[in-house]
Parts: structure tokens; sequence; C-alpha cells
């Protein structure tokens, strides 16, 4: 199947070396992980006894095991961290209850996504995971707006792992059978197979599923638990990312960025009514003017026409040949069975089932413009 890019198959070389390992490198590699670099480490993108196809499928119809370590986990504490972080995501961090988790961003002066990220309410702090080609970026952002008594931690001894695939709560039930009845994005702690975990219904597949953090220290002994049971298959990027685009879901750097607002990326629902009102992040101004004006473009999905995926990059023209947008995901939908993407139109374009012209190698290719997610979303909501 067609990856994106960065997950191309490639030959290892010296200077993957200078790229970090995660505390499951060994055991990837044990296996049969094709290990390629990502985001500044080593990561599988496929197993040999699988591939991404099987992988994919494995996820969407039992149980499928990511390493997700090379995220970032930071917990933010001090009596004014609820304020102090407020004034830099627009989502409404004060509602937010003890064990509940919201999805939000960074935002910059002009209404740009600097990173998006989960926020966690816990007893001991907010816990905040972020992406990690972000991270150093973010973190240091994160210095430099906390002051007074609102303090950072950077949790770099954990290791998250995400459980994904409608077998996922039968597994952790096993050990933890209320696991099994949290709603979507809760989170809680639990012993799983002896060992001390925060555990998110959480996930970026579409799927139901957790995600599993664990001092680094337990990451192999806990996957191994996992793995133990019939219903678990190890799985790499390639899966990871196919996953998330059908479900719709943005990739960081390439569907969502600093030159791209919330209101473009249909990221409205994020954005809590108190906060879309209010304002008091960084470039609420710009994106209050387009809730109420509407965006000059917005992401969209797209069908193109045929069996091959269109790549990110893609130019998309009107039927003048007039650029009106571009692919900024796209590859093979295992599940839909047929190519997919994401990509941004101008708005007058980007009604469901108008068509477009996808630019392939200087020839127009028609796309449907349809709507998200390609594959429904499996969360479970109790």
């Amino acid at each position: 199947m067609d990856l994106h890019p960065v997950l191309k198959d490639r030959t290892v070389t010296d200077q993957d070396s200078q790229n970090k390992k995660t505390a499951l490198y060994a055991l990837h590699v044990e296996l049969g992980g094709k290990m390629v670099p990502f985001a500044g480490y080593m990561l599988p993108v496929q197993y040999a006894d699988a591939g991404i196809m099987l992988e994919h499928q494995r996820a969407r119809e039992s149980a499928a095991l990511f390493d997700v370590s090379h995220m970032g986990q930071v917990r933010i504490t001090g009596a004014d961290r609820v304020a102090a972080l407020e004034a830099l995501v627009p989502a409404d961090v004060e509602t937010l209850a003890v064990g509940r988790t919201r999805y939000s961003f960074f935002t910059n002066e002009t209404g740009g996504i600097l990173d998006d990220l989960m926020i966690t309410q816990a007893e001991d702090g907010l816990i905040l995971v972020i992406n990690a080609a972000c991270k150093d970026a973010d973190i240091a952002h994160l210095r430099a707006n906390l002051s007074g008594d609102v303090k950072l931690e950077v949790l770099d001894s954990l290791s998250l792992l995400a459980l994904q695939g409608p077998g996922s709560a039968a597994v952790l039930g096993q050990w933890a059978p209320e696991a099994t009845t949290m709603p979507f994005m809760s989170t809680r702690d639990f012993v799983i197979a002896g060992i001390d975990c925060r555990v998110s219904r959480s996930g970026y597949s579409g799927e139901d599923g957790y995600e599993i953090a664990m001092e680094s220290d337990r990451a192999v002994d806990l996957a191994r638990a996992l793995l133990e049971h019939d219903a678990v298959s190890a799985s790499g990027l390639g899966a990871r990312d196919s996953l998330r685009l059908e479900a719709g879901l943005c990739l960081y750097g390439h569907d969502i960025d600093t030159t791209t607002t919330p209101v473009e990326a249909g990221l409205t629902w994020a954005m809590q009514k108190r906060r879309r009102t209010e304002g008091g992040f960084p470039g609420a101004a710009v994106i209050q003017k387009q809730l109420a004006d509407g965006a000059p473009r917005r992401l969209v999905g797209l069908k193109p026409e045929g069996r091959a995926p269109c790549r990110e990059g893609t130019e998309l023209t009107d039927d003048s040949g007039r650029v009106i947008g571009k692919i900024t995901s796209g590859g093979f939908g295992p599940t839909v069975g047929g190519p997919v993407a994401m990509g941004y139109l101008e708005t007058a374009f980007a009604s469901a089932g108008t068509t477009v012209q996808a630019m392939v190698r200087g020839k127009p290719r028609p796309c449907e413009v349809v709507k998200m997610p390609f594959v429904a979303h499996s969360f479970y909501r109790g």
C-alpha cells in the first residue's frame, strides 16, 4: 500500500543511529519490526509476519498494540495552572473534571496551530501528551509562559502504549474490569499485569481503545503481557497512519500547522463555547473573526477516482485549471477499499459532492469532496 513519505521503506543508515530508541526498541526488533526514523526516534513501520494491510485490519477487527513512547508527557502543577494553560490553548480547562481528558492545541498570534495535544485533569495536576516532533518546542513554549507557582515537570521516565480496536476492552478487562466501562476521553489509574499504569480511553485510530502510560522500565513487561492475548498483535507506524486517515484525524505538520487555523481545519468542536466567546488565548481575534465571517478555506475529505492514491502536496484545481487547494494527507484506505485523502480547498468548493481535479503528474484526476470520517468512529461512550 502507499505510505506517507516519511514512512516509506528504506535502508537504515549510520545516520539513523542519531535517532533515539524507545524502551521497546529491542522488542520491536525481536518481533520482526522494520525500523525507520520518525520524529527523532527509530520506530517500527510494520512487522515482518503481517504487513501494514493486515495490521490495519487487526486494529479494525480485534486489537492492535502500538508503541507511542516517542510522544511527550508533561505535568503542570500549581494553584493557577488552569488559568496559565487557558492562556495558551482555546480549550475550557476550568470545567474539565478530574479523570477527564480533552483534545486541544497551542495557538499562535495569527491563530495558527503550534501543536495539538491531549489535556487530562488529574488529582496531582494537568497531564499533557504532546507530539514528538514538537516536543522540545512545546516544552520551551510552556516554560516561557508559565510563571508564579505554576511549574512544569517533564515526565521523561514514562513510556506510552496504545491498544486500539474493538477487542481492547476485553483484553484490559482481564486485569481491570472497571476499564471496560470507562467512557471515551476518561482517564484512570489501574494495575495491569502487576504494573502501575495511567489508562486513558482514547486513541488515534477511530476505534475503541486505550493509551497506557507506565514507567519505562516496565514497558516491555506490559507489552509482552498484552501481546500474549490472542486478540492482540503488534502494529507499526504504517497502520497507525492509514487508520487515522480513514478516521479523518489530523496529522500535525501536514493537515494542521502554524499556517492553519482551527476554523479552517474543522476543529471548532475542540473550542468550547466559553472560550470561543471570551477569547483570552493567542490568536483569539483572528479565530473569532473566522467563526463569525467564515474561513477562506476548509479542510475536506476527498475520494480520488480510480485505485491509486493521491499524495500529499498534490495541487487541486477547478475545471478551468485554477489552483484552489492542496492535498495534505493521502493514501490507500484498506477498510474503504480505495484511495482517500484530506486537503484544503477554497470554501466555495468545500461542500460534499463537489468534484475537483487533482493534478497528478500534470494530468487532472477527478476527486469528490466527501464528509469525514471515511470510516465511522467506534469510540465507547457508555
